[in-house]
């Protein structure tokens, strides 16, 4: 039994793999983009998680069996602050997946992450190749069927639909850019993030400062 329970402890779990977060600052600034701005998407909903380049423990009690997603999204998991994702302990597998593919890991991204999401049950991968080096096209997914992944065909202009987030996802530059469906309404671009946590960081400031004069 306590086996048992320290095999389901987070802390039993390296949260670091000792490998860097992103190869440069353009593979960087993407997930700094995707992931702030997925999180804003489902603010209010408690059963929706998002995260990027945690841990994910697929295998209970080996603390080798790990993947680190550089974005990913659940659903039906609370929405709570996690130090590694516990796969069998959450019952529940990421439902959408974006790998920011870079020459130290192209190679893993497109054959033993890709495999092991099929595995899973991943329901839709994504693979971005911000500077067109490795890939074309430079965006490209997958999705289930029948248990193995399929390509998804890209519109005209190029852009992915996820079914799973109901998100179009298109390049702008060398970034993308997420697209609510339904309203047709852009997330916010990194500046627009970045403008935000500017003035976050500025209010805190100025409310820390009141305080200390008080």
């Amino acid at each position: 039994m306590q086996a048992l329970e320290q095999d389901d402890d987070e802390d039993f779990y390296p949260s670091s793999d000792g490998r860097p977060i992103a190869e440069g600052d353009v593979h960087l600034t993407e997930m700094l983009y995707l992931i702030p701005a997925l999180k804003g998407r489902y603010r209010e909903m408690p059963d929706v998680y998002v995260a990027g380049n945690l841990l994910l423990y697929f295998r209970r009690g080996d603390r080798t069996a790990r993947l680190a997603p550089d974005v990913f999204v659940v659903k039906g998991v609370p929405k709570r602050m996690r130090k590694s994702y516990l796969l069998w302990k959450e019952g529940q597998a990421p439902c959408f997946v974006i790998e920011v593919t870079s020459e130290s890991t192209r190679d893993e991204d497109i054959g033993m992450k890709r495999d092991r999401y099929e595995q899973m049950g991943v329901e839709e991968f994504f693979l971005h190749d911000p500077l067109e080096e490795y890939l074309s096209p430079p965006l490209q997914g997958y999705r289930l069927k029948d248990g193995r992944y399929r390509r998804i065909s890209p519109e005209p202009d190029g852009s992915l639909l996820s079914w799973t987030t109901g998100l179009r996802l298109s390049r702008e530059g060398e970034h993308l850019r997420l697209v609510e469906l339904g309203a047709g309404k852009p997330l916010p671009s990194f500046q627009e993030i970045r403008e935000e946590n500017r003035r976050l960081d500025e209010e805190i400031a100025r409310l820390r400062r009141e305080l200390e004069s008080r």
